[in-house]
């Protein structure tokens, strides 16, 4: 794919006036963007009916917008924010860029609550056949889902939900389609759930290079001593890269450090209001499946006492984590670095359970890797790894 410099170059090249680049841009959309396309405006949903230039070359191109209501109106191109899912949104961006503004922020910045989406309509669905749904968050009797196809959501009536995780996928038998209150449902008996990260469509979190790590420096006051198997591997490895992982928390207000929304679930929990906590934490997988602590700390809400249900949780974190790691990948990522920290707590609580499911094997590759990621191993795997590889079961080891 080329990048947004590449395709500013090459729509720019050999044009004198801003009007020929602005005919550039606007040839380059209509035949890379399939209008109508769904969009944003100051947070709320709009479909873009289409974009148009005027030989205005003060408003640039602009964008013939639909109201829920069904009104139209025109605004600048720039105004409009598209789901970065969108084919042919790289030209969106190019355009942006080009014209020196930021890249999107979607609804990054508005409150949860406040939060608009758009809703599927009546010919989104073919109610003959099975459809699949992208869960986003649950309540006891409904779930609210997206499709994938395109993004718009939809709540879900149907049995069996409770154990439903966000970020799965369903196969759902359609009964029937309505809207109540202005919302579109739908209902309908669940075949089967699946997780495949790599379908929802999610655009990977960043990862920072933050310098080079040595393990001759952490190990070298232990260097008289025999390193056990795990420092072993970690030391012949040599000198890595080190990386943060970008830190996902919708709602979060950077300006007030004690309004996170993670901390307040976990507040929620601890003073006995776990209902409310796992609502919360809802909230944050609905806004962006991306929030990696709601995941790992949804699958602390039931880690007591259902393992096999937690397991599907802290899974779905680290299997959306993961996207953003090749299969080349051999850096760290150290414990010390915030965004770091709820990426490593699925991939932990994932690694307990499955010990706690007599899944040995594939534990201690979990713990042996979460080692070679944090070797300075701040969540002490290394503690854990001769009782999982000796097949000891979890009820005799209290010590987690």
């Amino acid at each position: 794919m080329e990048t947004l410099d590449e395709i500013i170059a090459q729509l720019t090249k050999a044009l004198g006036s801003d009007d020929d680049i602005f005919k550039a841009f606007y040839r380059a959309l209509k035949d890379n963007v399939s209008f109508p396309a769904d969009g944003f405006v100051i947070g709320v949903p709009v479909s873009v009916i289409k974009i148009d230039y005027d030989g205005n070359v003060k408003r640039g191109l602009t964008a013939v917008c639909r109201r829920e209501d069904g009104s139209l109106y025109t605004i600048a191109l720039t105004e409009v924010v598209f789901p970065k899912t969108l084919a042919g949104i790289e030209y969106v961006a190019a355009y942006r860029k080009w014209l020196g503004l930021e890249s999107f922020t979607g609804n990054d910045n508005i409150p949860i609550k406040n939060r608009q989406y758009h809703k599927a309509a009546d010919g989104d669905l073919d109610l003959s056949r099975p459809v699949e749904l992208v869960v986003l968050s649950v309540k006891e009797r409904t779930a609210r889902c997206r499709l994938p196809e395109s993004g718009r959501i939809i709540t879900l009536r149907a049995g069996d939900l409770w154990d439903v995780v966000p970020g799965e996928i369903v196969t759902l038998q359609p009964h029937k389609q309505w809207k109540y209150g202005g919302h579109p449902y739908l209902s309908g008996e669940i075949q089967s759930t699946r997780l495949d990260v790599k379908s929802l469509e999610l655009m990977p979190l960043g990862l920072s290079d933050i310098g080079t790590w040595d393990p001759m420096e952490y190990f070298q006051e232990e260097i008289d001593e025999p390193p056990e198997e795990w420092e072993k591997s970690v030391i012949d490895r040599g000198a890595c890269p080190m990386f943060e992982m970008e830190q996902i928390i919708p709602g979060e207000n950077v300006n007030e450090p004690f309004d996170d929304p993670i901390l307040k679930a976990v507040e929620l929990k601890e003073s006995g209001h776990r209902a409310d906590a796992r609502a919360s934490l809802m909230e944050l997988c609905q806004a962006d499946l991306r929030c990696l602590d709601a995941h790992a700390h949804l699958g602390g809400l039931v880690f007591d006492h259902r393992p096999a249900q937690a397991i599907r949780h802290y899974e779905t974190g680290l299997r959306i984590g993961e996207l953003s790691l090749d299969d080349k990948f051999s850096g760290v990522m150290p414990w010390s670095c915030m965004g770091n920290r709820p990426f490593l707590r699925c991939m932990h609580g994932y690694g307990l359970c499955l010990w706690r499911l007599d899944r040995f094997k594939e534990a201690e590759l979990i713990f042996k890797r979460m080692l070679l990621l944090n070797p300075v191993d701040n969540q002490g795997v290394r503690f854990l790894i001769d009782k999982v590889n000796a097949g000891t079961d979890w009820n005799d080891f209290d010590d987690v």
